[in-house]
């Protein structure tokens, strides 16, 4: 089984990181799925009623649901060439630091990226 990464297709950010992440991911851990396919297609109950345009969220292979900043750690942590990265977001405090600022960002990010107006998945 694999992580599954919900993300949004209609961010510009959002689909350029899936883009980087994936370079990352050697071992084949993680599926991108789009929030916009998960809409349509009603598969992922376990999402219902969360904001996944709000925050990207996560399914890991354990069965766990991560959204935002956990989301991202947890990310950068199971990708080898990026996993200190990963580790030092672990450390005492950085959660406390990071989900403020995930969330501080995520709000702005179509201000400052813009929307595709048809979602983009490859």
């Amino acid at each position: 089984m694999k992580n599954v990464v919900f993300y949004d297709a209609q961010c510009p950010f959002c689909f350029q990181v899936k883009r980087i992440f994936r370079k990352f991911d050697w071992l084949n851990q993680v599926k991108w799925v789009s929030v916009q396919e998960v809409e349509k297609s009603g598969k992922y109950s376990y999402l219902e009623g969360r904001n996944t345009l709000d925050e990207i969220h996560m399914l890991t292979k354990e069965g766990e649901i991560k959204q935002g900043f956990a989301t991202i750690r947890y990310l950068l942590l199971v990708l080898p060439p990026v996993s200190i990265l990963g580790l030092i977001l672990y450390l005492p405090g950085m959660n406390r630091m990071g989900s403020p600022l995930y969330r501080w960002f995520s709000s702005r990010r179509y201000q400052w990226f813009g929307r595709y107006e048809i979602p983009r998945y490859a």
